[in-house]
């Protein structure tokens, strides 16, 4: 138990929002998650909602999977829009009673069947396609760092869904730069105290054909739960942008329930 108590003391501020860390969840446990995001267009003419629901499984300490559905308003109807698979692997750790060092290496593949809408290439329910990437994660008490960098090929939706005639359009790359810290509790006690997380994350793409690029900016408050409840509140927002997105700014809330040692 104190051991488990010390990664949990380590593991709380990493548990980055639209990124996930080279740190995998607890082995032989499961999770569910339930996202909810709102997105806005800039005119402010009308918004769009999406449900995407997650099923996550740690198979052990190097290696985790998730599946995820969507459901969206894209439609202006409430539709199952398709699903996502992926798959992480810790490659390599260095870790002390404080802080550690770690990499990963993930994929996902996405199928959705929606009408596409923007230049951008978004496999969180709006492209079909692949994405292959690596991230690394530094931890010192009780602040955490994560880069992550990753090259994405977009799929047409369906053969009435065309992504781009030009298949150079189809390739982009993912950047991002992610800091969490723990702000409560000053001191642990037992495992019902509640953590109280603030991050910041800066998320980039940039399409390899055309050149065109945008960088956001994600400031999250995150709350952990007796050591098995997660929420996240954030908001989305562009700094910098060259790629057409008719929904960029995006309000997420998130919600998981963890299940510990299920076998």
């Amino acid at each position: 138990m104190f051991f488990c108590f010390l990664q949990l003391q380590s593991y709380a501020q990493e548990l980055f929002t639209f990124t996930e860390p080279a740190s995998n969840m607890p082995s032989r446990s499961m999770a569910i998650r339930i996202n909810n995001r709102y997105f806005y267009h800039p005119s402010g003419s009308h918004q769009q909602y999406q449900l995407a629901p997650e099923f996550m499984l740690g198979i052990s300490k190097k290696m985790m999977v998730y599946a995820e559905t969507f459901f969206s308003t894209t439609s202006n109807r409430f539709n199952c829009n398709g699903l996502s698979l992926y798959a992480k692997y810790r490659a390599y750790s260095a870790d002390n009673v404080h802080s550690h060092f770690r990499l990963g290496l993930y994929g996902r593949y996405t199928r959705v069947n929606v009408p596409i809408q923007q230049q951008a290439i978004d496999l969180n329910g709006f492209n079909s396609g692949w994405e292959s990437g690596t991230v690394v994660t530094i931890l010192n008490k009780r602040t955490a760092l994560s880069a992550n960098v990753s090259v994405l090929h977009a799929l047409d939706n369906g053969q009435d869904k065309i992504f781009s005639t030009d298949n150079n359009s189809r390739n982009a790359m993912n950047t991002s730069l992610s800091v969490g810290r723990l702000m409560l509790p000053k001191e642990y006690k037992n495992f019902n105290q509640t953590n109280l997380n603030l991050m910041l994350e800066t998320l980039a793409q940039v399409n390899v054909g055309n050149g065109r690029s945008y960088i956001d900016v994600a400031p999250v408050l995150q709350f952990i739960l007796r050591s098995r409840v997660r929420v996240d509140f954030s908001y989305r927002m562009p700094v910098l942008q060259s790629l057409n997105r008719p929904m960029y700014n995006s309000f997420l809330l998130r919600m998981d329930y963890n299940f510990f040692n299920v076998w």
